[in-house]
């Protein structure tokens, strides 16, 4: 039998009264339903058969979402690497709830610019509430539309240079020493041995709760950052590898549950960060429970992933390089600038250690000799008065 590559496929999920779940496979592009699981031979012969229908939303910017979510601009990155499953599943979460609003609207019209208020209304409604998710929506789609530009199906982007609705720096925002001995204080053990791990390593949510046992070799942990690919070893340090060496291995992963199950399943990895949330309420860092605070309100306080930026002010305060916080992080050389500018929050500490390091430096002896004339003169007389 020939092999049958499938694509333009999407499961939905139903959780069904017994607890269990079920998934159903629809056709993206007729809409048909497609029974049995994904390869079999029912499944094969009503994938087969959608395949000869014609596409219910031909001409449609439903369309163009179809054809970006079958190709490679969906599954990889400019760079030519796969991009993670966690990655596209946000992508078809955002591009799915865009297809449902503005799935309709025949490709001709994008090629007004009288259209470009239908796209700016649709940005402004969600970003009254939700500016991150309304560019987040914004930037896929812009994507979309990149791809069927280069694929002649359309002569402009509408999206091009679209502004932004959200404009938080989080630079400034730290978990200073105070932060930390206050959360460590009443914090359950694996909550402790997570901020442990993240203010030592430097490393993102979703790649810390995914280290395993395997990539510690009882001297340097190594892996491999899931957003950027990139192959990070970090050397643990004293503190780091005490904690370590102390943990029991309770399973593959490095971080879990007291009970001994990783934080994270194939579909959730917001475990580890609901219950980091639920203890910094009980810590009183939130003025009311987290749920209840608007989105810019949440923006004011600490995240998991402030723990990041932390690492990178650490650093730099004990008077690490660039290249030498880069090679912590993961960050490549030529993002030195944007570690400055997004990471670094400047501290007293780091400010102290500059101004040591100017008074002692040889290039800088001129400076430090600097005096004004009056000085000059009064230094001159308390000599001439301790000889006299």
């Amino acid at each position: 039998m020939a092999k049958v590559t499938i694509k333009g496929v999407f499961p939905t999920y139903k959780t069904l009264a017994d607890g269990s779940r079920r998934t159903y496979w629809y056709h993206r592009a007729t809409g048909a339903r497609l029974p049995g699981e994904k390869g079999s031979p029912e499944f094969l012969a009503a994938y087969l058969e959608a395949e000869k229908s014609p596409a219910r939303d031909t001409g449609t910017v439903a369309a163009l979402i179809r054809e970006y979510t079958t190709g490679r601009k969906f599954t990889h990155t400019k760079k030519g690497k796969p991009k993670s499953e966690a990655t596209k599943r946000e992508y078809l979460r955002m591009l799915t709830a865009i297809e449902a609003r503005l799935g309709t609207l025949p490709i001709k019209a994008l090629e007004s610019p009288r259209v470009n208020a239908v796209f700016i209304d649709y940005h402004e409604e969600i970003a009254f509430d939700r500016p991150r998710e309304a560019d987040n929506r914004m930037t896929v789609l812009c994507a979309v539309f990149n791809e069927a530009k280069r694929r002649g199906q359309i002569a402009r982007n509408p999206l091009d240079g679209f502004e932004r609705a959200y404009t938080g720096d989080r630079s400034e925002i730290i978990w200073t020493e105070a932060d930390i001995a206050r959360f460590m204080a009443g914090a359950p053990l694996p909550l402790q041995q997570a901020l442990i791990l993240a203010i030592h390593t430097g490393q993102r949510y979703g790649d810390l709760i995914r280290l395993r046992w395997s990539d510690f070799d009882g001297e340097v942990i190594r892996l491999v950052q899931s957003k950027t690919k990139a192959k990070v070893p970090v050397p643990a340090s004293a503190a780091l590898k005490r904690m370590l060496d102390a943990m029991p291995k309770q399973g593959p992963f490095i971080l879990t549950r007291a009970d001994g199950r990783p934080w994270h399943t194939e579909r959730n990895d917001k475990e580890l960060g609901k219950a980091w949330r639920r203890h910094m309420q009980a810590a009183g860092f939130y003025p009311k429970p987290f749920e209840d605070l608007s989105k810019e309100e949440k923006q004011g306080f600490l995240h998991f992933n402030d723990l990041r930026g932390t690492a990178v002010t650490l650093l730099t305060e004990a008077g690490c390089t660039i290249p030498q916080v880069c090679s912590i992080t993961g960050h490549t050389l030529e993002s030195a600038n944007r570690i400055l500018r997004h990471y670094l929050a400047s501290t007293e500490a780091i400010a102290k250690a500059a101004i040591l390091r100017f008074e002692n430096a040889p290039e800088t002896a001129f400076a430090n000799r600097l005096q004004t004339n009056a000085q000059a003169s009064a230094g001159t007389d308390r000599k001439t008065k301790g000889v006299q």
